[in-house]
């Protein structure tokens, strides 16, 4: 026992210390060409990076062996929980030290693919591995003592003090995140494709240079609304927002290509000659919607709740902010609009959260059938036919004509894979028709790459698939949510959705009819949605279809890997302390590591006109799916024949 355990350690060991580090070097070399990004030409950052993030990884590794006695093993966990030495200031100072590491070295050896490609891989990766696996894997060894805080870290939902700890940790874990992702928006550039959000009327209009006194005090005020919030919960309301915000609006200035140039002037004050030199520092990319805008609204609350006459006076300071940003021609009047209502929504996170575990609750108890003598349909095979039809119309529509026909041979090999995939899996007297998307994937990768072959377009058909994929397992989801199929686990009150219908396999299969439970399927809606807006945003742009390929297998399967832990369908199979389809997410990750580096040619752009034989065909294959996923014969017990409990 004790050979294997060391043999065991040694072999992870290997691969962890060894393996993993020289493939993040192959894949950077290997797609240094494909990803046409500019690097960072500061040496010195790399080395400051580079630095810092080794001595949290050695932090990390000496305090689990003299505190934990132990190695930063997953599968040989240390035998005490460690909250001494550097992991008094974080709870994951390893994997943060080693994200550190890969951008360090990225910029370091100026790499465009390790610092745009691999090294966010990693970083997400990483989120994945904590969230989806060692998280759980705590709790169940050592109990709630996991959850006590560090140093650094997201301020309690407490009325208690606000410590300068606290004050510190806003300013690491949401301004420093924050001013990364500007930088790295800046750094793209403009876009090709690039849209000015000015109206006609704005052009004209002549820049106040004093105005600059005001547009400049936006970082006096976030800065001190840090030391002005009293309590906990303040400076944790404030963080939430902040960090939504900062992954919205992100997400908006890498798929919306509008932009704002400033408005020109000649400067004739020393205001003028500082706005001038903000100007040098920033860019006409990361406008709309402005953050200059969101930031102080978002300060000017948390004044507000110190005080009613301090909120008066922060309310002010803001409006002052905003008007300043159309007075020193920096923002388009746009810009402006767009960042009150981003603000307005982001204020009442928890209210539309909770709007939509309403809403997804609905659909998960909205079963509806039409019976006949033998036969029966199911209202959430509506679901499957449209996702089906939305599937086939994004991907031939984005391949084009010359791959047509091989796009429809495909679409139906990957349903028919869905359905064997799953009876393989899950099948049972219960269950004699699942479907899964794994072998939805396995199916049409086969078929891409067999009918791919003669034609020499593999790598379009797989791009185009890739890129609609996203959007099949968003709406596909709803089909999920009604027939109670990936399921959440139990969860606290106020976080999960309940179960109520008698056929849903929630209350059939699960037993947990009245349940609160993790909504996993909108989990999965939420984050397609997002991989989604960023494949066509890839397209567009014209990057390597094998990219786009590679970067959705990557992104789906790290997706998919956290799901999977908050997952509760008790037929799911485990292997080695993982679920079956955490193991399937990884080798999903893989393979899109490799794909990323197959040669290929450039997406095609979309286009707007439709061959008439798309809408025909995708009725067809929508049709098909839904009749799949939707009819069956309740009274049989014939393989195949069921979807639900009759």
């Amino acid at each position: 026992m004790a050979v294997n355990r060391m043999l065991g350690q040694l072999l992870y060991g290997t691969v962890f210390v060894l393996l993993v580090p020289v493939v993040l070097v192959f894949w950077a070399m290997a797609t240094n060409e494909v990803v046409p990004l500019p690097v960072i030409p500061y040496s010195w950052a790399g080395l400051i990076v580079l630095g810092l993030g080794s001595v949290l990884m050695l932090g990390g590794v000496l305090a689990l062996w003299l505190y934990g006695r132990g190695l930063p093993m997953s599968p040989y966990p240390p035998a005490a929980y460690v909250t001494r030495g550097v992991y008094r200031l974080t709870h994951h100072p390893i994997y943060v030290g080693f994200v550190m590491v890969c951008f360090g070295v990225a910029m370091l050896v100026e790499s465009p693919s390790g610092l745009w490609l691999v090294s966010p891989a990693v970083a997400l990766a990483c989120v994945a591995l904590v969230m989806g696996h060692e998280r759980l894997q705590l709790r169940r060894l050592f109990g709630e003592s996991v959850g006590q805080s560090r140093r650094i870290g997201i301020p309690s939902n407490s009325n208690e003090p606000a410590s300068w700890w606290d004050r510190v940790s806003v300013f690491l874990l949401v301004l420093v995140p924050w001013s990364i992702a500007f930088e790295a928006v800046y750094r793209f550039g403009v876009p090709a494709d690039a849209v000015e959000a000015y109206f006609a009327f704005e052009r004209a209009w002549p820049v106040l240079e004093w105005t600059e006194a005001i547009y400049g005090s936006v970082y006096v005020l976030v800065l001190s609304a840090l030391i002005v919030a009293r309590t906990k919960s303040a400076l944790r309301h404030l963080s939430i927002t902040a960090l939504i915000a900062t992954a919205v609006v992100t997400l908006v200035y890498v798929t919306v290509p509008l932009i704002a140039p400033p408005r020109p002037f000649e400067p004739q004050t020393v205001l003028g000659h500082a706005l001038m030199f903000e100007r040098a520092m920033s860019h006409t990319v990361a406008a709309f919607p402005a953050f200059h805008v969101i930031w102080s609204l978002i300060a000017a609350e948390a004044w507000a709740n110190r005080s009613r006459m301090s909120g008066v006076f922060a309310w002010t300071w803001a409006v002052l902010i905003a008007v300043s940003c159309v007075t020193t021609g920096m923002h388009a009047l746009a810009d402006i609009v767009a960042a009150v209502l981003v603000y307005a929504l982001l204020r009442s996170y928890r209210g539309i959260w909770g709007l939509l575990l309403h809403w997804t609750e609905r659909v998960a108890n909205s079963w509806r059938e039409w019976r006949g003598k033998s036969w029966r349909f199911i209202n959430h095979g509506i679901y499957a036919g449209i996702a089906g039809s939305v599937a086939f119309t994004i991907a031939a529509t984005a391949a084009g004509p010359e791959v047509f026909w091989q796009l429809v041979i495909v679409h139906f090999v990957g349903l028919t894979g869905a359905g064997l995939w799953a009876q393989t899996l899950e099948g049972s007297e219960k269950l004699s028709r699942p479907f899964g998307y794994y072998g939805s994937v396995v199916g049409a990768v086969v078929g891409v790459i067999v009918i791919g072959a003669a034609a020499g377009n593999t790598m379009l058909m797989m791009a185009a698939i890739a890129l609609a994929a996203p959007w099949v397992q968003a709406i596909g989801r709803l089909r999920c949510l009604v027939q109670g199929c990936c399921h959440g686990s139990p969860a606290r009150e106020g976080v999960g959705i309940r179960y109520w219908h008698e056929r849903s396999r929630v209350c059939v299969l699960g037993d947990l009819r009245g349940v609160p439970l993790h909504p996993t399927p909108l989990y999965s809606i939420l984050a397609n949605s997002v991989i989604g807006v960023l494949l066509m945003r890839l397209w567009t742009l014209g990057v390597s279809l094998s990219v786009i390929a590679g970067v959705y297998f990557i992104l789906a399967g790290i997706a998919r890997f956290i799901e999977e832990s908050y997952r509760g369908e008790p037929q799911t199979v485990i292997f080695r302390g993982l679920r079956i389809y955490q193991w399937f997410a990884m080798i999903s990750v893989l393979g899109g590591v490799v794909i990323t580096t197959l040669p290929s040619a450039a997406a095609p752009g979309l286009s707007l006109l439709i061959d008439v034989k798309v809408p025909i065909a995708a009725f067809i294959f929508g049709a098909a799916t839904g009749f799949a996923m939707g009819f069956d014969f309740p009274q049989s017990s014939r393989r195949f024949a069921r979807l639900a409990a009759p």
